[in-house]
């Protein structure tokens, strides 16, 4: 690895923590709501029906198994989410987005769009945006499963 991949990794990981650290304050203090909730609402309400299996949430979301299945305990106490049975699959369950967290996510889009403008898009030109979008996206795709 040349020196320039360790520190294109090195910012990388430093950017995330900083904007991340932001934008979980301010999600927390404006719309009452933890960012990792607000993650949770964003992928279901994009899935199919607005649901997931809970492996599939976990995975788009980067968190563990344990974590993802207490989030969805917690949002399922709040009104946002119900979880169902898989039909044929006794171990697995679905996240299922309500009309209240479909709601409650709308609300919140705004504050969190703002917050990404602000704390990093805006710093960055259209360009590097393009680039950075390009490049990311082939590290994924080179780690999908079954690739």
């Amino acid at each position: 690895m040349t020196d320039d991949g360790v520190a294109t990794w090195s910012a990388l990981l430093r950017a995330h923590a900083a904007v991340l650290r932001e934008l979980e304050q301010e999600m927390q203090k404006a719309q009452n709501l933890p960012l990792t909730w607000y993650d949770v609402l964003l992928e279901l309400n994009a899935a199919p029906e607005r649901r997931l299996r809970m492996q599939e949430l976990g995975e788009r979301t980067v968190l563990s198994r344990t974590r993802v299945s207490r989030l969805v305990d917690e949002l399922a106490r709040a009104g946002y989410v119900r979880r169902e049975q898989v039909e044929g699959d006794r171990r697995g369950s679905w996240a299922v987005l309500t009309p209240e967290g479909r709601e409650r996510l709308r609300a919140a889009a705004p504050g969190y769009l703002d917050g990404i403008a602000r704390h990093f898009a805006d710093h960055l030109t259209p360009e590097e945006q393009a680039s950075i979008t390009a490049g990311l996206t082939r590290v994924i795709e080179a780690h999908r499963p079954g690739r």
